[in-house]
């Protein structure tokens, strides 16, 4: 199995089973991705210097692909956060190709998913307001090449958002 890192390179997906300390690590910096190695040492029953070798394994194994602050859109002043459904004019590899590099130059997408069904792409977009969602529309995602159809979903409300999820 292939995973895409972010710099466009590509790494074999580690599949080997994880043990029982392997996966408390994990769930523990899932929850918290800043605690210190040596509460999380305590919390898994290891000293610290075996702990630190089993997160740094992790870490290169690509279990843990990185650490970051979520930061609070609201106070940052993008408060809208729309779901874009794409179609492309012509799925060949050409086209995919080029969408792919042209998302990438768009700061205002935060994710993008190739999807199976009524669309080829989903974009998770997060903008100010709905005339910046509409400049954006119409003069940045719809100049990229290959786009034949857009449809947008704005979130009302969020119910829930998360980035841990069980293993």
């Amino acid at each position: 199995m292939m995973n895409h890192r972010p710099n466009g390179t590509i790494r074999r997906v580690t599949t080997r089973n994880l043990d029982r300390i392997d996966r408390l690590i994990l769930k523990q910096l899932q929850s918290d991705g800043r605690k210190p190695v040596t509460e999380l040492a305590q919390e898994v029953h290891l000293t610290v210097s075996p702990c630190w070798d089993r997160v740094r394994r992790l870490e290169e194994e690509g279990f843990i692909r990185g650490y970051v602050a979520l930061l609070n859109p609201d106070y940052l002043g993008v408060r809208l956060l729309a779901f874009v459904g794409v179609r492309v004019d012509r799925t060949i590899p050409q086209v995919f190709q080029q969408f792919r590099i042209g998302i990438e130059a768009l700061e205002e997408v935060v994710e993008c998913h190739m999807v199976a069904g009524g669309f080829d792409y989903v974009l998770k977009v997060r903008v100010a307001d709905m005339q910046t969602y509409s400049r954006f529309l119409s003069e940045r995602l719809a100049a990229l090449p290959g786009i034949a159809q857009t449809h947008t979903f704005v979130a009302m409300e969020e119910v829930k958002s998360t980035l841990s999820f069980k293993f």
